[in-house]
């Protein structure tokens, strides 16, 4: 299958939020426990200002997933550090689309002048944990059940890849 990754547009919003909604609902890959309205693309938009973001798409164009870097801190001393997010419809997991975005998001930090990049992971997506450390991403640090969503704690596991 080919994929074609494009900047996030405002064009995108639904297919967006409601992919992320999927796992609001479904997952702890998502912390909020509430589906987030569709107004919330602008938060997303304004937090990886200044930093690749896109979507992935299909030959016809459909959404598969997206994909962003965003800063870390907003202190200039931490510049050189980003956090990535990126969701992948679930019907679409486990066909190579996530590694894609991956790729492509290290690789314009790296031109963008980032050194490191973070992960911010609940320890019950064991999925998001393999797949990041099949991709050169080691824990770095781990917060002990400061989570809770939908009754259960979890621990926030960050992993972090240098460039």
């Amino acid at each position: 299958m080919d994929i074609k990754l494009t900047p996030i547009t405002k064009e995108h919003q639904k297919e967006i939020i409601d992919i992320f909604n999927y796992y609001v609902e479904n997952s702890f890959a998502a912390y909020p426990e509430n589906k987030l309205p569709y107004e919330f693309f602008e938060k997303f938009l304004q937090m990886c200002a200044g930093y690749p973001a896109i979507v992935a798409q299909d030959e016809n164009k459909n959404i598969l997933g997206f994909g962003m870097l965003r800063a870390y801190h907003s202190l200039a001393t931490f510049a050189q550090t980003a956090e990535i997010t990126y969701f992948v419809k679930p019907e679409w997991t486990g066909r190579g689309i996530g590694k894609v975005m991956l790729d492509y998001l290290m690789r314009e930090g790296k031109r963008k002048g980032l050194t490191s990049i973070l992960a911010s992971i609940s320890s019950l997506n064991e999925g998001s944990v393999n797949f990041h450390g099949k991709n050169g991403f080691v824990e770095c640090g781990r917060f002990k059940n400061i989570g809770r969503k939908n009754g259960k704690v979890f621990d926030v596991v960050y992993m972090q890849k240098t460039l």
